[in-house]
């Protein structure tokens, strides 16, 4: 699920390639949204790119390209509102069928939804559905699935359609995994750095950039201990 920014900017691009053919300059789109600095545009951009909505083109002046658009997108919905809710995971139904565990030694934990770049879990309150967990996976505190969606974590071992156990917790060493929000309503999982009084969230993906934060800007919501997978 996209954020309210990230939804009304891909409905812009894909307006404006739909009527000239080219995607809107920068300028344009800090305009049309109303922000301050192109800063956030970049933002808004990485997180539709690396959840696969839109995609740079290389060699190419306003080298952008819509790839999909949102399942709640319509032709007379109005840009950016699409029943978004800051508190709440939108999960997958794909994911109510039980994991195959041993009857033994298992925990069941809430599975919370997806999260990639930009989904918000500034405050989870509604689980999805409760899968078993082999104790083996966990420890002590209090644990939360999510499944993954998007590849920018493919060379840590984490694919689309996993599922992360996180530790809910405030605090991270540096280099770990994290589910990390950022600036109050987007939250992504990456390896944290903490480079002087800067935070750097790290893909794991050489086709995703670094993004570099203020201490400020970054609450550590958990920090990665397993993963699941399936096979179909």
């Amino acid at each position: 699920m996209l954020t309210r920014k990230q939804h009304e900017l891909l409905m812009f691009i894909h307006e404006r390639i739909q009527e000239t053919g080219v995607s809107p300059s920068f300028d344009e789109m800090k305009e049309a949204l109303d922000l301050a600095s192109k800063s956030g545009i970049h933002r808004l951009i990485t997180a539709l790119e690396e959840r696969g909505f839109i995609r740079r083109l290389a060699h190419r002046a306003r080298a952008l390209e819509v790839t999909k658009l949102p399942e709640q997108a319509t032709a007379g919905a109005p840009r950016g509102r699409a029943g978004f809710k800051p508190d709440v995971i939108e999960g997958g139904a794909a994911l109510s069928a039980p994991v195959a565990t041993p009857a033994n030694d298992i925990r069941e934990l809430p599975l919370l939804g997806k999260i990639a770049a930009g989904t918000p879990i500034a405050a989870i309150q509604h689980e999805q559905d409760r899968l078993p967990v082999p104790e083996s996976l966990l420890g002590k505190g209090d644990h939360y699935l999510l499944e993954i969606e998007g590849d920018s974590m493919i060379e840590a071992g984490i694919l689309n359609g996993d599922l992360v156990v996180i530790r809910r917790g405030d605090t991270a060493n540096n280099g770990e995994i994290v589910v990390a929000l950022v600036e109050g309503e987007e939250a992504t999982l990456k390896r944290l750095r903490r480079k002087g009084a800067s935070i750097a969230l790290e893909p794991a993906n050489r086709l995703y950039e670094t993004r570099i934060f203020g201490p400020d800007q970054v609450q550590v919501q958990g920090r990665l201990v397993g993963l699941m997978r399936r096979y179909h």
